[in-house]
């Protein structure tokens, strides 16, 4: 009589708990290792009575000018200690650029103008419409007003008046909701990677809002789409040397002068992709501003990957055959950009993953290292870490990446893939208007761990970590308000134009 086949493992045992019961035994080791010892002592006292346990107090011989040394030696190690810790940094609120209505591109007119200005090239105007049929934007993405010309008037006048329209809005907006005044304000840090004029950007928002003249101020240029966290990384370090500081944050990307109007496709791809945003961001390490601020910033880790001749020249600004300057994204820039994120979550890793992922990627490295190196890495559940991810909205195929190699589920990405329908690549700013999202469906509690990712031109993958300082109640303006109601949307994969 034939045996009955054995009931699959994993079908019988509920894999899932057991790692569930091995993550709490491993993340809670401690607790364990102290109940019994607790235990053992509480029921020793019991046994031995209150005469007998102040007959043992009574013995014990107190010295006077041991207990001052020992007093004193405690107290100097408590102020060292509080003397040498690193300064707490608050983001207090954030505001995003929301632009108007009159600067919305529907496919059909950005379709209609590539087709008037490349009238001499089919094949281009064919590629756009296969690159924005796949690309995950929608329908009310934002384009600067010079773009809407035909052909576009991308002008010094043009691009000025773009930044000073998106920053000058989200700084009025941030000053409205946080009731800080301009005099007040300690560091100004500006980013913005392709429009760097002279004056500076910086110099242009000292200029409208009359700045203290010992502000000190930053323009980042060149920098790419991280350049946001670089600049939270920067804020981050000037507000541990300078207390009871407050810092402004400035993230945008200029659209209007960097409009490619050749025939390469390479360089055609961010014509498809990118779009108008800015956000404003206030920092400070004031104690007066713990109980208001939004979020604290646990950690902040930088990936550098210029050394490497491939990650240096995958997203280059260059001119091509006639002269006309793009930016060429290379074909490798994904496996690029996977190497700059696998270097970066080797380092944060340790600092966020709870004890029991650590040691389930410890014992996967040392069993491929000495037994078989054929053996499938494990991949840290960062999902343990973290309530909320941030991915950079650099495109579709960046969020697919990520979401792939991080084992992520539709709704951790939800944020992500939404502000690009929405708001397309908005570049450095993307990540805020990711975070808005999170907050106007009413998601961000209190003690929730936020993981913000972002990729860059060198090549760089930047990372930081947020941790709710407070329930954040459903905001009544910003980016979403009119339309979060709507969200989330089914975005097919392809959407035939």
């Amino acid at each position: 009589m034939p045996q009955a086949p054995m009931p699959e493992f994993s079908s019988s045992v509920k894999l899932k708990y057991v790692k569930l019961g091995y993550q709490y035994l491993v993340n809670h080791f401690l607790s364990f290792l102290l109940i019994p010892i607790m235990a053992v002592i509480a029921v020793e006292l019991l046994r031995m009575g209150p005469e007998e346990i102040l007959n043992v107090w009574n013995s014990l011989q107190f010295d006077l000018v041991q207990v001052l040394c020992s007093s004193f030696f405690i107290i100097f190690i408590s102020t060292v200690y509080f003397m040498s810790k690193p300064r707490t940094v608050y983001l207090v609120d954030y505001s995003c650029y929301k632009p108007p209505v009159t600067c919305r591109v529907p496919f059909a007119t950005f379709m209609e103008h590539s087709r008037l200005i490349l009238k001499d090239k089919p094949k281009s105007v064919e590629f756009q419409m296969r690159i924005l049929e796949r690309s995950g934007l929608g329908e009310e993405t934002c384009l600067p007003p010079a773009i809407h010309y035909i052909p576009p008037t991308p002008t010094m006048d043009a691009a000025r008046s773009e930044a000073q329209m998106v920053i000058f809005t989200a700084m009025d907006d941030l000053f409205n909701k946080t009731g800080l005044k301009p005099k007040d304000v300690d560091i100004l840090i500006v980013n913005c990677s392709l429009f760097s004029p002279t004056p500076s950007l910086s110099a242009m928002v000292i200029n409208k809002y009359k700045l203290r003249s010992n502000i000190k101020s930053f323009n980042l240029s060149g920098m790419g789409c991280s350049a946001g966290l670089i600049s939270v990384d920067i804020a981050s370090d000037l507000l541990q040397v300078h207390p009871n500081s407050n810092a402004i944050i400035v993230s945008t990307e200029i659209i209007t002068p960097n409009y490619y109007k050749g025939n390469e496709r390479a360089m055609l791809l961010p014509n498809c992709l990118f779009r108008m945003g800015a956000a404003a961001i206030l920092m400070s390490n004031r104690r007066s501003d713990r109980w208001r601020a939004k979020y604290k910033l646990c950690h902040l880790v930088r990936t550098h990957r210029g050394a490497d001749d491939k990650s240096y020249y995958c997203v280059y600004e260059q001119e091509d055959k006639e002269a006309h300057i793009g930016i060429n994204l290379s074909k490798d820039l994904m496996a690029i950009a996977g190497e700059a994120l696998k270097a970066n979550i080797t380092t944060i890793g340790p600092l966020v993953l709870p004890a029991s992922e650590q040691l389930l990627f410890l014992s996967s490295l040392i069993g491929r290292k000495i037994f078989n190196p054929k053996w499938k890495p494990y991949i840290p559940d960062f999902k343990l870490a973290f309530e909320h991810f941030c991915i950079h909205a650099g495109g579709r195929a960046v969020i697919d990446e990520l979401q792939k190699n991080l084992q992520l589920s539709g709704e951790h990405v939800e944020a992500s893939r939404m502000t690009l329908h929405r708001f397309g690549n908005t570049s450095s700013s993307s990540l805020w208007y990711e975070l808005s999202y999170i907050e106007s469906k009413g998601r961000m509690r209190r003690g929730d761990r936020v993981w913000q990712i972002a990729f860059g031109s060198g090549f760089k993958c930047n990372s930081a970590v947020w941790k709710c300082n407070r329930t954040i109640k459903t905001p009544k303006d910003g980016p979403w308000f009119d339309c979060i109601d709507r969200y989330p949307v089914f975005i097919p994969e392809v959407v035939k134009l």
